[in-house]
């Protein structure tokens, strides 16, 4: 009887591991699958060295497209800080003023670009038509605004402290030296049509780069 039972399990061992399915590979199947595999790498790697180059000359243009943006509103800015020391009739501190109304528009464009722009182009947020807007808009603010205000109050400031034109009545300075310096205003026009029509370029062609670049790495994968 003992016998019997014994017979009867390992009947029932070689049952189940009939039903057990086991992979087998063939020599050749090893073979082709570590070939795929090793042609596999350098068509990835390729790919990768294509990517990282189409991202490189597109930061690239980038940078030396919003460095140029930054240096027209520096010659803005020195633009308008000379016609504001003309109409004030200043002489002193030239050095002073020059350089903080070069500098000043310069570094608020470049900062305000890629605030504006170029970080909300990277994550897909903006149109062309908004990033072209974004664009003049920084062009117009940080090049012709910004240092018109900075201009007319440094030079403002140094009219009155060394008595450069005739002194404002009490309660009227601002008034006093927008009616002294209107003419002048009106000149700002052409730095705001130049900043605005670089501005509009700018935009079109970053987007376009963009877009360039954003085509190629996907007709790669």
């Amino acid at each position: 009887m003992m016998r019997v039972k014994g017979i009867g399990k390992s009947k029932q061992d070689i049952f189940q591991l009939h039903d057990i399915k086991i992979p087998t590979y063939t020599h050749g199947q090893s073979r082709s699958s570590l070939g795929d595999a090793k042609l596999r790498k350098p068509v990835v790697i390729e790919i990768i060295e294509k990517k990282i180059e189409c991202l490189r000359k597109e930061k690239t243009l980038n940078i030396y497209g919003t460095l140029t943006f930054g240096t027209t509103a520096a010659f803005s800015g020195m633009l308008i800080n000379f016609i504001f020391r003309h109409r004030f009739k200043v002489t002193h501190e030239v050095w002073k003023t020059y350089a903080s109304l070069t500098a000043l528009p310069f570094l608020s464009t470049i900062v305000s670009y890629k605030l504006l722009v170029t970080d909300a182009l990277y994550s897909g947020n903006i149109s062309q038509e908004n990033c072209v807007l974004r664009s003049s808009l920084t062009g117009i603010a940080c090049g012709v605004l910004y240092p018109t205000a900075l201009a007319f109050s440094k030079n403002g400031h140094l009219a009155f402290k060394y008595h450069t034109v005739p002194l404002p009545p009490k309660g009227r300075v601002l008034l006093y030296y927008l009616l002294l310096c209107h003419t002048e205003i009106k000149a700002m026009v052409i730095p705001l049509i130049l900043q605005t029509t670089f501005g509009i370029f700018h935009g079109l062609q970053h987007y376009a780069i963009f877009e360039s670049t954003l085509e190629k790495t996907v007709d790669e994968d």
